[in-house]
């Protein structure tokens, strides 16, 4: 059998401050999110990016797309500051991104960092002009750009361009290779447009959004050779659930190994009525277990089997599970390297005990037929047995009780 890959060593790209927040270089993996909120609804906006954050969200991008959301930008901002979520807002521009921003400085202000699309900054000859003047306002407020270009909206004149030349050849490439060139092409000629109107390169984040999970990992591994610009990784739409959920990590797993990335985002398309802050935790569980970051502690279950037809265990699992992402920002503040602890919640004799025994703390619940009883193990070793209907109340409190024995306390 061959030996599982590892890793592959980072690559080095040039590390951008966005805000608190570092991208690329030596920094890890930045995890950001969006909202789908009208921007120019402060209220509803304001809570939205506070949720995020609160998930784990370390940027928040919101569309800015009209007079009205530039104007509530600076409102937003004040908000989350009175709050305390002082996460970097990033402003989504398309269009008239060149007119929002010189006609709403405040809103230019307020922003941590501009998103602009190649595709539709500007058309033919008002391209390069409405280019250079968001250029010009991040030069002004010293904010980084992510040149974002999409598979859905790319710039066609460059398309066609390309497309002409691939048809001119003897033995003409197919129309996708020539459609990932052009997305490329379209990425690297902007950042070097940028950087002649002065804009350094740490100030420039570029990404290549496509919806396959192919042509993602194509587009960026070419993208990674030929420059060492800070990268954004996502899928452009990912899906719903756990088509949308695969689809990301298949993709950028790839890519992650390769140590490609340097930001990720996983566009999940919410249930009605979900949670939009899933997203969040998708792209944290992919780092996470990857080995790549630590956010929370883990929680390792089985899927029961016919030995765990009660639901005890799952229903233990996930109160733990909840549990400990409900403690977690308290957890961060007061204690030291609690992120990494391992969690075991198993059903039944057969690998319950194994795998309690390798986890920081675990919990063997009984399975069909057996005694009902639990042991508890902590540190690999058998510590205690719980009985009766408040075994996950109790297995909660020795949890909390470990973390506040175990892990060094943060200085104030």
């Amino acid at each position: 059998m061959g030996q599982i890959s590892q890793l592959t060593e980072r690559r080095q790209s040039v590390p951008v401050k966005i805000g608190k927040v570092i991208v690329g270089g030596r920094a890890p993996i930045v995890v950001q999110s969006m909202t789908n909120t009208d921007t120019a609804d402060v209220a509803s906006t304001t809570e939205q990016v506070a949720m995020l954050a609160r998930a784990g969200s370390e940027l928040v991008r919101i569309t800015v797309d009209r007079d009205e959301s530039a104007q509530a930008v600076p409102h937003i901002r004040e908000a989350l500051d009175k709050m305390g979520v002082d996460v970097p807002l990033v402003g989504d521009f398309h269009y008239n991104g060149h007119t929002l921003l010189t006609k709403y400085p405040a809103c230019a202000e307020a922003l941590a960092k501009y998103r602009i699309n190649p595709g539709n900054v500007g058309f033919r000859e008002k391209r390069d002009v409405q280019f250079s003047t968001m250029i010009e306002v991040a030069l002004k407020y010293d904010r980084p750009v992510r040149i974002g270009v999409n598979w859905g909206s790319l710039d066609q004149d460059l398309l066609t361009h390309l497309m002409d030349e691939n048809a001119a050849l003897p033995n003409p490439r197919e129309a996708t290779d020539i459609t990932r060139e052009a997305m490329i092409q379209s990425a690297l000629l902007s950042a070097e447009r940028a950087e002649k109107l002065g804009l350094g390169a740490d100030h420039i984040i570029i990404s290549c959004k496509v919806s396959d999970v192919q042509d993602l990992i194509s587009v960026y591994g070419e993208l990674a050779g030929r420059c060492t610009y800070a990268l954004h990784l996502g899928l452009t739409e990912a899906g719903m659930g756990s088509k949308g959920i695969v689809a990301s990590t298949a993709g950028m797993a790839v890519l992650l190994q390769q140590g490609i990335g340097d930001t990720i985002r996983v566009s999940l398309t919410p249930e009605p009525g979900g949670d939009r802050s899933r997203e969040v935790i998708v792209a944290q569980e992919m780092l996470q277990t990857m080995g790549l970051r630590s956010f929370v502690p883990l929680v390792t279950a089985c899927p029961g089997c016919g030995r765990t037809t009660s639901t005890v265990f799952q229903e233990l699992a996930s109160k733990i599970q909840t549990h400990i992402r409900e403690q977690m920002p308290h957890w961060a503040e007061t204690y030291v390297g609690v992120e990494e602890m391992n969690v075991a919640v198993m059903g039944c004799i057969v690998n319950g005990p194994g795998e309690s025994k390798h986890s920081d703390i675990g919990i063997s619940l009984p399975g069909t037929g057996e005694e009902p009883a639990a042991p508890v193990f902590i540190d690999g070793q058998k510590a205690m047995t719980l009985r009766g209907p408040r075994i996950a109340e109790e297995f909660q409190q020795i949890v909390d009780q470990y973390v506040d024995k175990n892990y060094e306390k943060r200085v104030p």
